[in-house]
């Protein structure tokens, strides 16, 4: 299994350098970042322009423009910010950190609810349980993120003035000033990430269930689930060991395949509650045309799909044994 790791990191390396590559043509071609600086009233000398494109290496043709920033990353550096006193390593992990915080926890929630609904639809199916289920999914499938971000932000707003007190966060990943020590700051924190996580997780659990849905009537349908019954194993052994871990195997891909989306839907939806998270940083890089700030992005987010993909490689052999990697 370690030799098929590591041959799956090995192959995923060039998929990661051409993403890299496409997004520095295309937010290079998208102009020049010092031309903000020609903009304004009066406008810096020709010396300081000169040296602000020579520190940005915009002097340099685009081939070695891109050999520049790939070469400083295999030392950690990922190359000078439009913003001169940023540092862009720190400054993107930290922004990350935050922004995987809701993710991770978005994705866990969107599971455990899949999960549960995908199965108890599936075995009560046709009934008024899998009806409702698959109503509230196709409604929260059709609903935009960022709509249903902004509905629950005023939802929060509306529960906050009624109780007259802050029960639901709706700006920021956390407060300002947060005294008590380590439990209150940890308790803050959750209080933030509560409508942000519904937001997105909602949308991911939609698709989710249905895809746990079909999964597991395909199996509770299947010859050996209908065998392990005449031997008279118990419904809920039956469940558990037999149809569940099988049917648990294609969400774990869709799940695996849906992290970059996830991770877009986040960009959404820091946005609306104002976080300070990875989502804002790329939209301000963007805005700024700092492309060695968009390429640390990117190249974060790319490894970060990379794996998990594949650990859910390495879960199909855990869950059906079957699955061998020699």
């Amino acid at each position: 299994m370690l030799a098929y790791a590591l041959r799956r990191v090995a192959a995923s390396i060039p998929v990661i350098l051409a993403a890299t590559f496409v997004v520095f043509l295309l937010v290079s071609l998208t102009g020049n970042p010092v031309d903000r600086l020609r903009l304004l009233d009066p406008p810096p000398p020709p010396e300081v322009l000169a040296a602000e494109e020579q520190r940005l290496f915009l002097d340099q043709p685009l081939l070695t423009r891109y050999w520049l920033w790939l070469s400083g990353i295999l030392r950690g550096d990922f190359g000078p910010s439009v913003d001169e006193y940023l540092q862009i390593g720190p400054e993107v992990f930290s922004r990350f950190a935050v922004t995987f915080r809701l993710v991770l926890l978005a994705m866990l929630v969107a599971l455990v609810l899949a999960v549960i609904v995908g199965v108890v639809s599936a075995v009560r199916q046709y009934t008024v349980i899998d009806y409702t289920s698959t109503f509230f999914g196709f409604l929260f499938l059709a609903m935009p993120s960022f709509w249903l971000a902004v509905l629950l932000k005023e939802g929060g707003v509306f529960a906050n003035n009624n109780l007259g007190t802050t029960v639901f966060y709706t700006v920021g990943e956390s407060s300002v000033v947060v005294e008590g020590g380590f439990w209150a700051s940890f308790v803050d924190g959750l209080g933030h990430l509560i409508l942000p996580t519904i937001a997105l997780a909602l949308i991911n659990f939609a698709s989710w269930s249905r895809y746990q849905r079909a999964s597991m009537l395909e199996v509770l349908n299947s010859d050996y689930v209908r065998l392990a019954r005449a031997k008279g194993l118990r419904w809920r052994k039956v469940m558990t060991r037999h149809a569940l871990r099988t049917a648990l195997i294609p969400l774990v891909t869709i799940t695996a395949l849906d992290l970059a989306n996830i991770i877009g839907g986040a960009v959404v939806t820091e946005t609306v509650f104002q976080w300070r998270g990875a989502g804002r940083l790329l939209l301000d890089a963007i805005r700024a045309r700092d492309v060695h700030v968009v390429m640390a992005w990117l190249l974060v987010a790319s490894v970060a799909v990379v794996l998990f993909n594949l650990l859910a490689d390495l879960l199909y052999a855990k869950l059906d044994p079957r699955i061998r990697y020699d």
